[in-house]
């Protein structure tokens, strides 16, 4: 497999993920212990509107992975800077095709340094419930829990 090659863009490239999205919306679906018809409902459109709000309100950063030989992109993150600089991770996914490979690791490295150059004066990133095999990922880059925030399920 060739080397993907990375990418960087802000809202006005937020299509370019769109597949990738869907992808991660379907992990967090099948994973999810509760909220399943919530990642069933939600849209890449909802998403959408969502980062735009973000991007209006702060700074907004989409990294990508892309694979020249595919044609296709392979992963994506997307970060956040608030006003206030608090950064956040909002999104991040690689294929399952091009796991392994160091794309998460390259994608979640240029997101956190991108904030860090900007002033942030602390990162986070939210695990959805079900997806807690994500967290040896996260604290090689040093996150660790802080709290537990629970969402009453209501029908």
């Amino acid at each position: 497999m060739q080397p993907v090659e990375y990418q960087e863009t802000d809202i006005a490239g937020i299509e370019r993920i769109r597949t990738l999205w869907i992808q991660l919306n379907r992990h967090h679906q099948a994973n999810a212990r509760a909220f399943q018809d919530v990642y069933a409902r939600w849209t890449f459109d909802d998403r959408k509107a969502y980062f735009i709000t973000v991007a209006e309100q702060g700074s907004l950063r989409i990294d990508l992975a892309f694979d020249p030989e595919q044609g296709r992109y392979a992963g994506y993150c997307v970060s956040s800077l608030s006003k206030d600089r608090e950064g956040e991770i909002e999104s991040i996914y690689v294929d399952e095709t091009y796991r392994s490979l160091g794309i998460g690791t390259n994608l979640l490295t240029r997101a956190l340094t991108w904030l860090n150059n900007r002033g942030s004066i602390r990162n986070r990133v939210s695990i959805a419930d079900g997806n807690e095999d994500a967290f040896p990922f996260y604290r090689k880059f040093g996150f660790y829990p802080r709290m537990t925030v629970l969402e009453q399920l209501r029908d």
